[in-house]
Parts: structure tokens; sequence; C-alpha cells
């Protein structure tokens, strides 16, 4: 049963990276029952490794589950002890993140980074409304404080723009972007990176969280100014609100894994 459940949070081999995806994944199978009294980290060959009943689990593809710091080794385990009668891997997001880094994206380091950077040439910052103006304002006072981060703190000047017509930002800043993903060298946290990068649709809130220069609130905020003067014009959506509290419940994973691993 154990090997049944940690093969059903993670893709098989040959299946497409995306750490959000297969975040999701496992939400449509069958919840198996809880085959276990006890979850703890357990300092084992040099890492904290998740503990069933004194066993140590594994991942999918039969890594040990284990991670680099007390702090993180808890934190999965206690997704683990929180399980009720059945399991539940929906409210798992870090047990799904750190079998995505360490069953796909340790292998593919440079390709995972080349992802990321790739959201510098259309980050969600740069296209501004043009009307109405109180959005405008709305946008500018959420995303000028983070373009000001990146020309100060990562030394990328970028370039925005009204509308949706797409505008090419100088080679200089996607190439500080760029340095700065490379100095993310774990897989653990790079996957924590490139899920917020995917979630807000933006590098540099992503980047901005990693350095600890905004909250994740604040950025996930920032990312959805759209959606919420949307909601404040026509009202709010049932269906729409359940998605995004989902989201959201990914990104503070995110954040969580890559303060507690980076």
């Amino acid at each position: 049963m154990r090997e049944d459940l940690l093969k059903s949070l993670l893709p098989v081999h040959g299946e497409a990276i995306d750490p959000v995806a297969m975040a999701r994944k496992d939400l449509i199978k069958a919840l198996p029952r809880r085959f276990y009294k006890e979850a703890r980290a357990e300092w084992r060959d040099g890492a904290f490794a998740l503990t069933l009943d004194g066993k140590p689990a594994r991942t999918p593809r039969r890594n040990p589950l284990a991670l680099p710091t007390q702090a993180a080794g808890d934190a999965v385990a206690a997704e683990w002890a929180a399980q009720g009668e059945f399991i539940q891997p929906g409210l798992m997001p870090l047990t799904r993140m750190v079998n995505s880094a360490l069953d796909g994206v340790v292998w593919e380091i440079d390709a995972v980074r080349a992802e990321i950077v790739k959201y510098a040439g259309t980050d969600l910052l740069c296209y501004r409304a043009a009307e109405p103006e109180s959005l405008a304002a709305m946008q500018s006072a959420a995303w000028d404080p983070v373009l000001a981060f990146a020309r100060e703190h990562l030394g990328a000047n970028f370039v925005t723009s009204q509308g949706l017509a797409f505008v090419e930002q100088p080679a200089a800043a996607i190439e500080a972007v760029r340095r700065s993903v490379a100095g993310v060298r774990a897989p653990l946290p790079l996957t924590a990176l490139q899920v917020m990068t995917t979630l807000t649709g933006s590098c540099l809130l992503a980047l901005a969280v990693a350095r600890g220069w905004l909250s994740a609130e604040t950025a996930w905020d920032a990312a959805h100014v759209d959606e919420d003067f949307q909601i404040r014009a026509w009202g709010p959506d049932e269906e729409a609100a359940a998605r995004l509290a989902r989201r959201w419940t990914d990104m503070r994973a995110a954040a969580s894994l890559h303060t507690m691993t980076a």
C-alpha cells in the first residue's frame, strides 16, 4: 500500500517535468486509507528522512524521501501526520514538490532553470493596462516596487508596455535574471522557484520572494491585481475563488520549501 500511494504522487518515467501539474495529477485518483500510525523525520545517512512507523519512505522512483534540513523534514512529516482515515495528496503540497524535485528536477536542472528564465521575456509585471485608470494605478502600486527590486538587487532593468503587444526586453535584463537563477543550485529550492514562477506568471515576483524581499502573500496579491479588480467590479466567482485558493496553497508551500532548503 505504501508503495502504491507514493507512486500516485508523481508521473511515471518520461512524463514532462511540471511541478504544478504534478502537484494536481493525483487529485483525481481514489484516496487510499492511511496505513501508518506515526510519521516522523529522522536523521539517516546525512539527511532528515521521512519515516512511517519507523520505516523509511521512498519517492515513486525509489529515491529516499529525505530533506536537507530539520525544518523541511518536520514539515513534510507533519503533512503525513495530519492525514485522517484517508490519505489526501491534495493536502500534501510539500510532499508532492519534494517528490518532483528528487525524482525529476534533479535530473533536469539546466532545463528547469531555462524554463524559469523564459518568463523574463514576457513577465507579467511588464504588461500594463492603459485603462481604466484605477486598474493602471493598482498595477503600478503593486508592480513598480518589484521592478525597482529587479534593478537594484538583480541588475535587471525591464521595459514596460501598455496592452498585450509583445515588448522585447533588453538582453542585459534577461542575462541578469539568468545569473540569479543560476545561483539556485539545489533541486528543492529550484523546484520551489519554478512553482512560484509558474503560479504567478512572473519570475521577478518569484525571485523577490526567494530573496526575502517580498512575502509570499504580497507576491500573490501582486500577481492577482487584475483578478481582484474584476472581483470588485463584478463580484466573486465561487469556482474561480476555489481554484485560486488551491493555487495559493501551492504558492505558500513553495515559498516555505524555498525558505527551508535554500
